[in-house]
């Protein structure tokens, strides 16, 4: 067991709303859409004091690999419920964990998610959290009634300015607006209430929101800050951050441009998360899990799979590269900071070792025995700095089994190294965020 500083680190798990391994000897088949699945899965992470969970989410069907949906559709890779309800069931489920669904501020309007977040805060006792995205795809705009998205840049500048306005709405309730005074027959202060009154180049309220101000006041705020507008946008206002690193240089080095960020946006670096994104692989022994992940990751349909879902987020079609060439420069208006890490990741590689070695959150460091991966997190982290992991399956490999890998074998041997909590030690997820 490496010996290390006793500093903490935050676990989180980040999924999609679709039981993903349908086709596996461990899976469902694929037929339970009810969320059933997630809100165990939800008490299982829980159990494992896990700070939350994000569930991420597309608004399309994608034609971006290939030009058709048959990949898209033939491997499940945007075929997606609305996070937001399975969100409310799994709170309902827990009592501490952190819940994030993914919405976006393209095509919510600014008043109705305000309205959204504040609500399900209540619901879940103050452990709301948002996932924010611009959206990256022209597909998924053209689902709203228009031709193609904004710009890249325009849209975290249009962004800004709607995240200026939702959290004008959060606080035109001050904490102590409803006064419930039986004497006077007085439910809410008025003077206390406030409209906003807002104008600004892209968006126009008025406000205030006709709802109680929620436990924390605010929603949890995470966000994927990739690109230079994205963690400009992340520095400003994000309470976590969902970050992707080839090697602990660069994890260290995103880490310490984030928290310069956030000290020239006026803001205490302390209060914001990095959590990397990996995918660990654990067997019983190192040589097992090694050959699991191979067996996964080497099948022509995972390689198809993995393409066409990075076609999907970036909009770029990647069934036009050689396989065993290295990929060639592209640019995109869609997710340009998943790209930019992709690309760094398959330096000197052929596009299909850049698959089967890391896959889409770069699993190598990440595979072996309970032991020897939670020997090796707890190594990056010292190297890193902080501030956690935020871990997701392999592509399409998410099931029972997989969690119970996670929760019953790698956490408690990260219990064991005293550098992930044990307890809550508060009921909101804010609170617990920053404990550490």
């Amino acid at each position: 067991m490496t010996t290390l500083s006793n500093k903490k680190f935050h676990l989180a798990w980040f999924l999609n709303f679709i039981t993903d391994d349908w086709q596996g000897t461990w899976g469902d088949g694929g037929r339970d859409w009810s969320g059933d699945f997630y809100v165990e899965m939800a008490r299982d992470l829980e159990r494992a004091c896990f700070d939350y969970v994000i569930i991420e989410d597309k608004l399309m069907v994608s034609t971006a690999y290939g030009g058709t949906m048959e990949a898209d559709l033939k491997h499940g890779v945007n075929p997606k419920h609305d996070p937001v309800p399975l969100a409310v069931l799994m709170t309902q489920a827990t009592e501490r964990l952190g819940v994030v669904p993914t919405m976006s501020t393209s095509f919510y309007p600014p008043f109705l998610l305000a309205r959204l977040c504040a609500t399900i805060d209540h619901i879940a006792r103050g452990r709301f959290g948002w996932n924010i995205v611009t959206s990256a795809e022209d597909r998924a705009a053209q689902n709203f009634g228009m031709d193609r998205l904004y710009e890249h840049d325009e849209r975290y500048a249009m962004a800004t300015e709607y995240l200026d306005l939702v959290r004008q709405l959060w606080d035109s309730w001050e904490p102590d607006a409803v006064v419930r005074d039986q004497e006077t027959g007085t439910y809410v202060d008025h003077t206390k209430v406030h409209v906003v009154d807002f104008v600004g180049k892209y968006y126009k309220s008025r406000g205030p929101l006709n709802t109680v101000r929620s436990p924390q006041g605010h929603p949890v705020l995470c966000q994927a800050g990739a690109s230079a507008p994205g963690r400009e946008f992340a520095a400003r206002y994000a309470d976590t951050i969902v970050a992707t690193g080839s090697n602990p240089t660069r994890m260290k080095a995103y880490r310490d441009d984030i928290r310069a960020k956030l000290v020239a946006h006026g803001r205490n670096p302390d209060d914001c998360k990095v959590l990397f994104l990996m995918s660990p692989v654990v067997a019983d022994t190192v040589e097992e899990a090694h050959a699991k992940k191979l067996r996964w990751m080497s099948e022509p349909r995972y390689i198809e799979m993995v393409l066409a879902t990075m076609s999907s987020i970036t909009e770029i079609d990647f069934s036009r590269f050689d396989l065993d060439a290295p990929l060639p420069a592209v640019t995109t208006n869609g997710e340009r900071g998943f790209l930019e890490a992709f690309a760094r990741r398959a330096e000197g590689k052929t596009l299909r070792q850049a698959v089967i070695e890391d896959g889409m959150s770069g699993t190598a460091d990440f595979v072996g025995t309970p032991e020897t991966v939670a020997d090796r997190m707890a190594e990056i982290m010292e190297e890193v700095g902080g501030d956690g992991f935020l871990i997701t399956s392999p592509e399409k490999k998410l099931n029972r089994r997989y969690v119970t890998e996670i929760t019953d074998g790698l956490v408690p041997a990260l219990m064991r190294r005293g550098v992930v909590r044990t307890s809550y030690t508060h009921e909101r997820f804010r609170d617990n965020l920053l404990e550490f």
